[in-house]
């Protein structure tokens, strides 16, 4: 019996899957492919009502995990995502808050704990792509740091996926937008990104045109509401969306097929 093409996207916490792969997903699930979403953690850590962080009196950690995995389901609809599966890990909150020092938060969890719980989804699902984070998490988050690592762990010990990609953000895309927003007379607020954000364009191996799917991408953010205010993405102009959203772009870390050294479809080699 053939095997269904199938991807699956390893995120740390809800509102992680839209940016980076929101378009790839929609994409991919519109082509018939079967969509996975684990998301590790729910996202106690996040912002609650009047914009409350861990720590502030009122913050309600419970209510707020309640409230983001409804988005995150709200979310997933949009993108058409066909699994979700919530490995349910604490919040470890952002590089040096003190939530890092919960016993629970996931990124104290032994990556061997999480990542035979990760290997049991890829057994059950068979994914041929799976992607997430590189080493670093992206911009050094504990969780996606975590997330990378089991998700490195779970790919070895089950030998499953024949591809996985780290999620990438081109340095030359990133300069290009923050000129565009500056001299366009964008609020950028306090934004300031340093010169090396971003992964030099050398390193990047794919780039997924997902121009169809960027007012569905724009729209799943949005249903991350009780995190507006720290979603610098939500207040680009209108204009700007298609060049903030429309591509996204991956650095493939392992392939046990034959493909094309760069590639705009993740699935290169295995259709078939």
């Amino acid at each position: 019996m053939e095997t269904r093409l199938t991807l699956m996207a390893v995120h740390a916490h809800p509102d992680d899957e839209v940016l980076g792969t929101g378009g790839l997903l929609a994409r991919s699930a519109a082509e018939g492919i079967r969509t996975v979403l684990v998301t590790c953690t729910n996202g106690e850590a996040g912002d609650d009502s009047g914009g409350l962080k861990p720590g502030d009196p009122g913050h309600d950690a419970a209510g707020v995990a309640r409230r983001r995995l409804a988005e995150l389901r709200e979310s997933a609809g949009l993108l058409g995502i066909e699994h979700v599966e919530l490995l349910g890990y604490r919040d470890s909150g952002m590089a040096g808050w003190d939530t890092n020092a919960h016993p629970d938060a996931f990124a104290n969890v032994p990556v061997r704990d999480a990542a035979a719980r990760l290997a049991e989804l890829m057994e059950r699902y068979r994914p041929q792509v799976v992607v997430t984070y590189d080493e670093n998490g992206g911009y050094g988050h504990p969780d996606h740091v975590q997330a990378h690592r089991i998700a490195m762990a779970a790919t070895e010990s089950s030998g499953i996926p024949s591809k996985l990609y780290y999620t990438a953000v081109p340095r030359s895309g990133v300069k290009d937008m923050m000129a565009y927003l500056k001299e366009a007379g964008a609020d950028l607020g306090d934004v300031e990104l340093p010169d090396d954000f971003g992964v030099p364009d050398e390193l990047i191996t794919s780039v997924v045109d997902v121009t169809p799917y960027v007012d569905r991408k724009f729209k799943a953010l949005e249903a991350h509401a009780s995190q507006g205010d720290s979603i610098f993405m939500l207040r680009l102009p209108e204009e700007a969306r298609v060049m903030a959203f429309g591509f996204e772009a991956f650095t493939r870390r392992v392939c046990r097929v034959d493909a094309p050294e760069k590639e705009d479809d993740l699935f290169a080699g295995l259709r078939g």
